[in-house]
């Protein structure tokens, strides 16, 4: 889940002007992700003509990511802000060409060296997706969506937590990444 905030492509950044969404458009659909209460305060990143940058500055804890055009359908996010560090972190990486498991890695290494910070408390990110079908980028608008939730808890286990290692139920929490600073709950509830 991480990974998706690590994956952004840069092929978006070289769409002309008249492809790019506007940013009212990224900014409404990327909003989506977040707490209807968190929305209007939240910052939103996007894709401009001089590459992912802050659409709106917030004034809450919220920051959301904006649906990256060169891909199909609609990926979109909303984290807390002491995730902010660790998310750009994977950007940085994935900008240099890093896969995932690299980009995983380094992250790994980075925070056990201190250089990465992670937060200290458990920090929510919200992932809210839908097909291209149901998803129309020149106005934001989204129908049928799918929302679902990731608690990071670094280095919390199965044990610490006592949840599963893979969900046993449909919307049943589990935890990923267990005993990593990656290590998340994920919560993917059952789709309609």
């Amino acid at each position: 889940m991480a990974l998706f905030c690590s994956g952004l492509s840069t092929a978006a950044f070289s769409q002309t002007a008249s492809t790019l969404p506007s940013a009212e458009a990224q900014i409404k659909a990327a909003v989506l992700a977040a707490p209807a209460d968190k929305r209007a305060g939240a910052t939103v990143y996007g894709y401009t003509q001089k590459g992912f940058e802050v659409l709106r500055k917030g004034t809450n804890e919220m920051i959301c990511l904006a649906d990256d055009p060169a891909q199909k359908g609609l990926n979109v996010v909303c984290y807390h802000r002491d995730l902010n560090t660790f998310m750009e972190r994977g950007r940085q990486l994935r900008k240099e060409g890093k896969n995932q498991q690299d980009i995983f890695d380094t992250r790994e290494k980075e925070v056990k060296d201190g250089k990465l910070a992670m937060p200290k408390q458990p920090s929510t990110m919200f992932a809210y997706s839908a097909s291209e079908e149901n998803f129309t980028p020149a106005t934001g608008d989204v129908k049928e969506g799918y929302l679902r939730y990731v608690i990071y808890i670094p280095y919390a286990t199965a044990e610490s937590t006592g949840l599963p290692l893979r969900p046993e139920a449909p919307g049943m929490p589990w935890i990923m990444h267990a005993g990593t600073h990656g290590a998340h709950i994920m919560i993917n509830p059952p789709k309609n």
